[in-house]
């Protein structure tokens, strides 16, 4: 099977597993709205910051979207080098030049690239789907790393969105009018894709000329082309003409269909009765709900100028972001991917167009779409992203015109940073790691699922056959950790909670030292774990 190869994938391919863990701060001068909402905005590398974020989020995300840098060549983006090896150093970590085609700027992009869209996968649930948009530049790359990660048979399809509509005459060869949006499932035979409502421009075609009582209809084709025997019959008209299926083809209904349509009154032959036979499609009739083509126009899914005008809008006399994507793209993607009450994630956030699109279907629908947001760049983050959020929560005069004020959508969200590594350089719990941030992150290393609640005690939680605790009290460092509770002792094991009934499984413990005998531990159905060094990741 052919595969994609390029300078430093080696180096790469498991790199996201070896990220350390983060903690994560979040400041509440730069939140608003409402910080129970469940919205995120974090500042800081993406990698890192998906790495942070896994032991809350894993398997939890319904929809990922997310807008990469397209490598043009005319933009800079900046790869946090993290990895020791030499060659990758080479590659990584430097500005991309402005130089046209050039081998080495496709290897430092799909290094970038693989290692977050790794991780990315994580966070989506078994139902869930990626969106990633993208230009011809990468696309051809982009698609095949997707094939790799997320396996081919995991592929929906590549959908056109049609970003501009009038044509450059200045472009060397032929004008760019056009990006792709790639859509992978986690698991293909589970991801349902969501219908599009029917607009009014759609319900327009339809016409009720002869004032049928069932209201508007529209004319449609009585013949199929799949051979059906009992659709060979000749079809009178009100002009005693006949008329038999085209060539090749057949009517799609049997003799006594056709009849019962017809006197139901369901059968058309045009407005002077000398036309072909159509069937009457009524829109009263019809769903209101349309499947989705490949091919998104810029009038239903907006393009580059209305996504600049609306951020505009929003920041009077502003130039703050070059490159946003217009809110209705984002909600067609949500109304595709997600239903009401589902988590988005944005690992590229820019201007924050996701998290405006979330509130903004959910002020339209009703929903509690909630969305988590990641930002590399402080400035963006804080000038931008944040500003842009707290402006369409809290409303805002459009065009900085006060007779055009813009209602607030609601909602709120917390701004966070990406703190210290939750272990040190030696490999033990660093000295600030609080007791929840260590429990969120063993149960994760144990289970590979986020941890059900906050923790607040040394139960932990229970996944399949496994109940989780952990004995750690981060403040008392200094004293003997028999004392602090930090190490299992006979007395400690007896004194632990009970799993919830029916519980039958082992129990899981956590500490950084342990004076219980194997053959009591045995006995007891418990596994002893050492802090730091039997936790995974670290």
């Amino acid at each position: 099977m052919p595969t994609l190869d390029w300078i430093g994938k080696q180096a790469v391919v498991n790199h996201h597993r070896e990220v350390p863990y983060r903690l994560v701060h979040c400041d509440s001068a730069l939140s608003a709205g409402d910080p129970e909402a469940g919205n995120l905005l974090v500042q800081g590398d993406n990698l890192e910051a998906l790495r942070a974020l896994l032991p809350y989020y894993a398997g939890k995300v319904k929809c990922v979207y997310i807008d990469p840098p397209y490598n043009t060549g005319n933009e800079a983006w900046i790869y946090n080098d993290n990895v020791n090896s030499p060659e990758i150093k080479t590659w990584l970590g430097n500005v991309v030049g402005k130089e046209a085609e050039d081998l080495s700027r496709h290897d430092k992009w799909l290094c970038m690239m693989y290692p977050r869209l790794r991780l990315l996968r994580e966070f989506l649930r078994d139902d869930g789907a990626i969106f990633v948009s993208i230009d011809d530049n990468e696309v051809h790359y982009l698609r095949a790393a997707l094939d790799e990660i997320f396996g081919k048979s995991n592929f929906i399809t590549n959908v056109v969105w049609q970003k501009s509509y009038t044509s450059n005459q200045t472009a060397k060869h032929i004008s760019d009018t056009h990006d792709h949006i790639l859509i992978y499932a986690r698991s293909r035979d589970l991801f349902v894709m969501g219908k599009l409502a029917r607009t009014e421009e759609q319900k327009a075609t339809f016409d009720n000329w002869d004032n049928d009582p069932r209201g508007p209809w529209k004319a449609e084709n009585l013949s199929a082309g799949k051979f059906y025997s009992a659709g060979q019959f000749a079809i009178v008209g009100p002009d005693g003409r006949e008329f038999l299926p085209p060539k090749n083809r057949y009517w799609r209904m049997n003799q006594e269909t056709y009849e019962e349509w017809l006197a139901d009154g369901r059968i058309t032959f045009g407005k002077a009765g000398t036309g072909r036979p159509m069937l009457k499609k009524f829109l009263s009739e019809m769903k209101d709900e349309l499947t989705p083509n490949t091919w998104w126009n810029h009038e239903e899914a907006g393009s580059n100028k209305v996504a600049s005008t609306q951020l505009k809008e929003i920041f009077p006399g502003d130039d703050v972001f070059s490159t946003p994507k217009p809110v209705s793209l984002i909600q067609r993607i949500l109304t595709l991917g997600t239903a009401p009450d589902d988590l988005i994630l944005d690992s590229f956030a820019g201007s924050g167009t996701t998290g405006h699109a979330v509130l903004e279907q959910n002020k339209q629908d009703g929903g509690n779409r909630k969305f988590i947001l990641v930002e590399m760049e402080d400035a963006i983050a804080r000038d931008v992203t944040a500003e842009r959020l707290r402006r369409v929560i809290k409303g805002y005069n459009k065009g900085g015109e006060a007779a055009k004020s813009v209602e607030g959508l609601g909602g709120g969200f917390r701004f966070c940073r990406l703190g210290m590594p939750l272990f040190d350089e030696f490999g033990d719990v660093a000295a600030e790691v609080t007791f929840p941030d260590l429990a969120a992150h063993i149960f994760f290393s144990e289970t590979g699922v986020p941890i059900p609640q906050k923790a607040k005690g040394e139960f932990l939680g229970v996944f399949q056959d496994r109940a989780v605790y952990l004995l750690f009290d981060a403040a008392h460092a200094e004293t003997p950790r028999e004392a602090a509770g930090n190490v299992l002792t006979p007395d400690r094991l007896d004194a632990l909670p009970a799993p919830p009934e029916p519980f039958e499984g082992q129990r899981v413990i956590y500490a950084e030292g342990c004076t219980v005998s194997k053959d009591r531990l045995k006995s007891a159905g418990a596994v002893f774990k050492q802090i730091p060094y039997q936790i995974d990741g670290v």
